[in-house]
């Protein structure tokens, strides 16, 4: 499976915003980007004009890097968004929102969404009572998702277990802080995103 495996924390000073993409060490004063807010490169402190195109071309790469997919992906996701009903930009942040690494990392089983990817792949989790180890996979209303027993054992899924306590989960996820389980209750919707997202510029960028 192609990933990105060169350092996170420049990609939140490329993208001048925090895209916690490094669990608790982005909320910690170990993260990068609040002690080095500009962009990385020898000329990142320089003051540049931003196009049109590059406001959108930034959009799309915040978008990709928050939720850790690839051009070719996230160019699928956006076709299969404009062919649904809606907006399309919309459209295309719930479909992201549904994957099911990004749906672990809300239910409090990882530390960031790249942790939820590695863990879903060596296979600790069920989807509806059956191993699951595809990352991408879209979860639907009604989808439940659960640690396998045979995984409870690992010290890093315990301390995620006892860690559920402190979390907040997003209103669409039902989770069993003592089974380690989360129900998807409702698909969910752009207003339960609340990173910034400017869609109508990756919409821009693509329909030229």
């Amino acid at each position: 499976m192609a990933r990105y495996t060169g350092p996170a924390c420049k990609l939140c000073r490329r993208e001048n915003t925090k895209l916690f993409l490094k669990g608790e060490r982005c909320l910690s004063g170990k993260c990068s980007f609040e002690r080095r807010s500009f962009a990385p490169g020898q000329h990142g402190t320089a003051r540049k004009k931003v196009e049109e195109y590059g406001l959108q071309l930034r959009e799309k790469q915040k978008a990709k890097r928050y939720y850790g997919v690839l051009e070719n992906q996230f160019h699928n996701y956006f076709l299969k968004a404009d062919r649904m009903e809606g907006m399309t930009g919309e459209n295309l942040l719930v479909l992201l929102e549904r994957r099911l690494d990004n749906v672990i990392y809300r239910m409090g089983m990882a530390e960031s969404r790249n942790d939820a990817r590695q863990l879903v792949l060596h296979g600790h989790f069920t989807l509806n009572g059956k191993k699951v180890t595809i990352p991408s996979l879209l979860i639907k209303a009604g989808d439940v998702i659960t640690v396998r027993e045979a995984s409870r054992s690992s010290s890093k899924i315990k301390g995620l277990i006892e860690d559920l306590d402190s979390r907040i989960f997003p209103k669409w996820l039902d989770v069993d802080k003592n089974t380690a389980t989360a129900k998807v209750t409702a698909l969910p919707t752009r207003e339960d995103i609340e990173f910034p997202f400017e869609e109508h510029l990756i919409v821009e960028l693509y329909s030229k």
